[in-house]
């Protein structure tokens, strides 16, 4: 039996071997197609030196080959073997074998590609020169952080011609070239630019050629398909002018880890091919424009003493544009000869463009293009308006969109607000193709414009073409004789210069000038007669801040002016009769010595603009309701309010109220019948009459130009009527509020009408002696949720932001009664001279604070730790300093606070008992704290990831007086930078 069963299980055996063979070479036959279709991919990928093959393809191949030969062997073994007892042996090699098969074919799918990106060696590196600067080496790690981030795909680098673009990405370029990893290709797409030509230009980088020439979609998906093969591609871009689909290119962004990054001088064009990363590149600082200089003047070469300073005033010339201090410096090479170094500083008062040497080829030639790509006629006359301002004028935006609206070039609109939001628009663009530099003065938050020197230069020369005589800020002492007045001139600028007297027969002959600015000359004391009598089409004409005491009663025939700047005559106390300037639509008298309406303004049915901010007493009746297309009021004398409330086109007004009726009146008036969306509302008492410059100029109040809504007070009761008909009312969408001397009011929460505000922003109290908390602890008043700025000004009576609530006899300014939205959205906090108030906030307050950005205390005699336990001024410090300490394992944070000022606090002792964590701090200054100690006993403050460029720490002590404190705290902040 045992024999039958053995002959049955060999028979079985002998059968079965044959099939599995045969399922084995099966299998191995699939494994050699799949080997021959790797092997013709990779010749195919490696024969344009474009891929290598990946090691474990390469190791793949090697097992394959190998397990062929053994494959070979086995169905020789079978084939050859004779005795059926042997397949016994067979049987588990087959097995082995056809699962080491199974699994080759298995690993021969490669998901993740055949090849590499050849790198390193086999890409060639660009030539470049060294980056200078910190801010390059910011901008590289900002560019390689993009480049590593998995959803960021797209990268623009932008900023004005000549800055640097191209130079910063060579770098980037060849260290891609190096990284394992990545796959670059650089295509220059220029200003010929066409889909079909970038196309061919990114094929041919990329080592082949497109079909289809004709078919740009044909050739797009060629190329999308050959791209998306690549793994970690990045494509550079460099000089785009203009924005385009990449899917209409074949560029296949966000896939298989494929970059983008683009050069442009536009910002927008960054933005609309949807970069997610915007890298601005500026030009370099003072120090390292002088280190690019003397780097391209040639290596350890010293000049002498006499032409370093001159050298030192070439370079300051080109004013951090690279191109231009390489093209200088490449001038000057080898030079020894002081009278060139002259020489070539005087040839830089010149235009560019009239130069014959390498910076009036090549660097304007690079400035004008990016004018000439403008391509909007009112745009470029914007940008060509601005060189009329001096060399590195800081030009107010406001006033400048004003100036563009006077000159048309932004006219014709709906209303003053479309023409200011066009302007805005028409310096953004200007801006964002770094035409113009941005500007924001911090004293006054508003929002400035600054035109490079070398664009300057170059809009001057435009400008030429257009009949522009530019010779401001000069420092002429005489005015231009007659020759140099054309009577072809349109525009002449010869503003802020000194001079102090005009001859008195100059009358230059100019029949097509349009606009002639004299501002900003102080020691101008008259015009004659005469000098306007030959400009018969003088549209505006600005005399702002000069010393005229009377203006000619020539310009009474101006019949085509449209604008006259008056602003700051200060001295001027005359105007001859207005009644013929029909077109007048600007008229400016802001803070003038002028005490009477001039004749004729009742004439003037096309005034848009009336500024009559200045000295003027009284208006007669009948005058303002004539002036029916007035869209910009402002006025510092008695209001007679039917007149104002006639003006249906009114969109700014700036007036003052000497009586709370008339005040409440026009309030009501203005919610019901939708009257100026702008306005400045002042409400004082007669012999406390200041004007609102006064007020900028001080810091009080701040305006942002575009939307003024503020209200100022002072010394006004406004809370005392509290609950009666004549009680204070407040319009609704106030933003800024202002109170002086306001001293029957403790607590804002006091003021009914202020429960409506839900816009106000900024609270500025300056005196207000009857304050002591600025609001209560269960106060419902919007301004606790929606206030971002508080500024307190000599507040004697304040003994905390904090108070407890008066119509709650148990209540206090404890935790429990905090709201949690109290201040949460509160940015600037300024306090000054409050001399009661010990502690500035509770500690519980604390996690509200979470917006927080800037605080500044200074010169409260008897503040003793900003942040406490509690605020009750009657607190004894000592009980404060050991209740806060049970609680001092706990730690908070200010994560937003970036500059933190404390100054004149005599008796501060501590920041807090607890532990703060400043994630963002910037800018730390400590002046005259003498008790102020961060030995870690005291105060535990923890400063995690510092990034403080400027620290300050001062005590009131000197010289071998300065104490242990200021010591330690001079060290922690050392240690911590």
């Amino acid at each position: 039996m045992e024999i039958v069963t053995k002959v049955a299980e060999g028979l079985i055996n002998y059968e079965g071997i044959h099939e599995k063979m045969k399922n084995l070479k099966r299998k191995c036959d699939h494994l050699k197609d799949r080997e021959e279709d790797v092997k013709a991919e990779l010749e195919y990928a490696e024969g344009l030196s474009l891929k290598k093959r990946r090691k474990v393809v390469e190791n793949w191949l090697t097992n394959v080959a190998s397990i062929k030969n053994e494959v070979e062997m086995m169905e020789q073994q079978v084939r050859e073997s004779s005795r059926r007892s042997s397949y016994w042996q067979l049987h588990p090699k087959i097995a082995r074998l056809t699962e080491q098969v199974t699994e080759l074919n298995q690993q021969g799918q490669f998901p993740g590609g055949l090849t590499l990106e050849v790198h390193g060696n086999q890409q060639n590196e660009l030539i470049t020169a060294r980056l200078i600067g910190q801010k390059f080496q910011q901008h590289k790690d900002e560019i390689w952080e993009g480049l590593r981030r998995n959803d960021m795909s797209k990268i623009g680098v932008w900023g004005m011609g000549g800055v640097g673009k191209t130079t910063l990405l060579t770098h980037i370029h060849n260290e891609l070239c190096a990284h394992q990893d990545f796959f670059v290709a650089w295509v220059t797409v220029s200003q010929n630019f066409s889909i079909q030509k970038l196309q061919s230009d990114i094929a041919k980088e990329m080592g082949f050629t497109l079909e289809n020439d004709n078919d740009e979609r044909k050739r797009a998906a060629e190329l999308v398909r050959r791209l998306r093969n690549m793994k970690n591609f990045v494509l550079i871009l460099d000089d785009v002018w203009q924005h385009f689909p990449l899917d209409r290119v074949g560029i296949p962004a966000a896939e298989n880890g494929c970059k983008l990054i683009l050069t442009s001088r536009s910002l927008e064009v960054c933005r609309r091919m949807d970069c997610e990363k915007n890298v601005l590149v500026t030009p370099l600082s003072e120090n390292e424009d002088w280190e690019l200089f003397t780097e391209k003047l040639g290596h350890g070469r010293a000049l002498s003493p006499e032409i370093e300073p001159i050298a030192k005033s070439l370079t300051k010339k080109c004013c951090g544009l690279p191109l231009a201090i390489i093209t200088m410096a490449r001038s000057m090479k080898g030079v020894g000869d002081i009278a060139e170094w002259r020489d070539a500083l005087e040839k830089l008062k010149e235009p560019v463009a009239e130069r014959n040497d390498d910076m009036g080829t090549e660097v304007f030639q690079v400035l004008k293009h990016s004018y000439d790509q403008l391509k909007d006629p009112k745009v470029e006359q914007c940008l060509l308006y601005c060189s009329l301002f001096p060399e590195d004028y800081i030009i107010d935006r406001e006033k400048l969109i004003e100036h563009f609206i006077d000159e048309g070039f932004v006219d014709g609109l709906r209303n003053r607000r479309a023409g200011l939001d066009r302007g805005h628009t028409v310096l953004n663009k200007l801006e964002n193709v770094c035409l113009l530099e941005a500007v924001i003065k911090k004293y006054d938050g508003k929002r400035y414009v600054k035109m490079h020197d070398l664009v300057r230069s170059m809009a001057i020369q435009t400008g030429r073409a257009f009949q522009f005589l530019v010779e401001a800020g000069e420092q002429l002492r005489e005015i231009p004789g007659e020759e140099k007045w054309a009577e072809d001139l349109k525009k002449v600028s010869l503003m802020k210069n000194l001079l102090s007297h005009i001859p008195s027969s100059m009358s230059p002959k100019c029949s097509r000038l349009t606009t002639l600015m004299l501002n900003h000359n102080f020691s101008l004391k008259a015009i004659p007669d005469c000098f306007f009598s030959r400009m018969p089409q003088l549209r505006v004409l600005d005399l702002s801040r000069t010393g005229i005491i009377n203006l000619p009663t020539s310009i009474s025939e101006l019949v085509n002016l449209i604008a006259l700047w008056l602003e700051d005559c200060g001295k001027l106390t005359y105007v001859p009769s207005l009644e013929n300037l029909k077109a007048l639509r600007r008229l400016n008298l802001r803070e003038t010595a002028i005490t009477e309406v001039p004749h004729g303004l009742d004439m003037l049915l096309n005034l848009r603009y009336l500024n009559l901010d200045t000295k003027i007493e009284e208006i007669p009746d009948g005058i303002l309701s004539k002036l029916s297309c007035l869209q910009y009021l402002a006025i510092d004398a008695e209001l007679r309010l039917e007149e104002i409330m006639e003006l249906s086109k009114l969109e700014t007004f700036i007036g003052a109220f000497y009586d709370m009726n008339n005040f409440n009146t026009y309030v009501r008036w203005r919610e019901e019948n939708g009257g100026p969306s702008n306005y400045v509302l002042r409400l004082e008492k007669t012999e406390l009459t200041v004007g609102y410059d006064y007020l900028l100029a001080s810091g009080i109040c701040k305006s942002n130009g575009r939307d003024e809504r503020h209200v100022f007070l002072s010394g006004c009761e406004i809370s005392k009527s509290k609950g009666r008909e004549d009680s204070f009312v407040l319009p609704e969408d106030v933003q800024i509020l202002v109170m002086r001397n306001c001293n029957d009011t403790a607590s804002l929460c006091d003021i009914p009408s202020l429960h409506n505000a839900t816009k106000l922003s900024t609270c500025k109290i300056r005196g207000c002696q009857g304050m002591e908390h600025v609001v209560c602890s269960c106060c419902s008043v919007p301004l606790i949720q929606y206030l971002d700025s508080l500024f307190l000004f000599e507040v004697k009576e304040l003994r905390a932001l904090i108070g407890a609530d008066r119509c709650c006899a148990s209540a206090s300014a404890s935790s429990n009664l905090l709201q949690s939205d109290m201040f949460s959205s509160l940015q600037l906090l300024f306090i000054r001279k409050c001399p009661k108030i010990k502690r500035l906030f509770m500690r519980d307050l604390l996690p509200n604070l979470k917006n927080l950005v800037e605080l500044d205390v200074r010169n409260c005699e008897n503040m003793v730790e900003i942040i406490g336990e509690a605020s009750d001024e009657d607190d004894d410090d000592e009980n404060q300093e050991a209740v806060s300490t049970t609680c001092s394992s706990v730690t908070y944070s200010l994560p937003k606070l970036t500059v933190l000022c404390l100054d004149r606090l005599p008796k501060l002792k501590r920041f807090c008992t607890s532990k703060i964590v400043f994630d963002s701090l910037k800018k730390v200054e400590i002046c005259r704290c003498p008790k102020l100690s961060f030995n870690g006993d005291r105060i535990h403050v923890e400063i995690s990831n510092w990034r403080t460029h400027i620290y300050s720490v001062v005590n009131s002590r000197i010289g071998e007086k300065i104490g242990e404190e200021s010591r330690m705290l001079g060290t922690f902040f050392k240690n911590n930078l």
